[in-house]
């Protein structure tokens, strides 16, 4: 099983992945640390990121999944994945890019539209107001991520839906530790499935 923490920064991501990781014993990877250097220096500058700019970081992170996945191995992975196409390339990789494109001049037609999920891997999306995340980011010492960007991923957020095989988890109602019994209760129900 594969969780992909995802939310704008500031939701708590690596702090519910570390607190996952130590309780589960599965590796955590941290997004932040796949992205490219420029990436990094542009939000330092308060810029925030385009499309073009996620895009080799999120396939980065696919290559991660996927060997995770091929080793059958369990793990956590902490990435904003705000729109349901980052989310594809998580799961898909370059297959998200030729189904995703609409309105395309070629005779043939588009390939069929790929599932939006994976049954041993799900998105873990941590929300909250918006004003509870922007103090959280400007108190945070040390990361290149400026709150002032904070808005423009509100802005880009794409909530998953319930297709894409989604736990929603309200940093504003919920405890670390109540996420920690959510998230258990969820993995205890998956291995359930699997057993029927």
């Amino acid at each position: 099983m594969i969780y992909i923490l995802m939310g704008v920064s500031g939701c708590g991501k690596s702090s519910l992945g570390a607190v996952l990781s130590q309780k589960f014993g599965w590796p955590l990877h941290e997004g932040d640390e796949f992205h490219p250097l420029e990436n990094i220096e542009k939000m330092a500058r308060g810029e925030a990121l385009t499309d073009q700019d996620r895009f080799p970081w999120l396939l980065r992170l696919h290559e991660v999944i996927e060997r995770e996945r091929c080793c059958g191995g369990n793990a956590l992975v902490a990435c904003s994945a705000l729109k349901r196409l980052y989310r594809q390339i998580l799961l898909y990789g370059t297959r998200a890019f030729t189904c995703s494109q609409s309105g395309s001049q070629q005779e043939v037609p588009p390939p069929p539209p790929l599932p939006p999920a994976c049954s041993d891997i799900c998105f873990l999306f941590l929300h909250g107001d918006y004003h509870v995340i922007y103090q959280r980011l400007a108190s945070r010492k040390g990361h290149y991520m400026k709150a002032i960007l904070l808005r423009s991923q509100f802005d880009t957020l794409e909530p998953p839906s319930d297709e894409e095989n989604v736990l929603s988890l309200d940093i504003t109602t919920n405890t670390i530790t109540d996420m920690v019994e959510k998230v258990e209760k969820h993995l205890m129900s998956r291995k359930k499935l699997l057993l029927v």
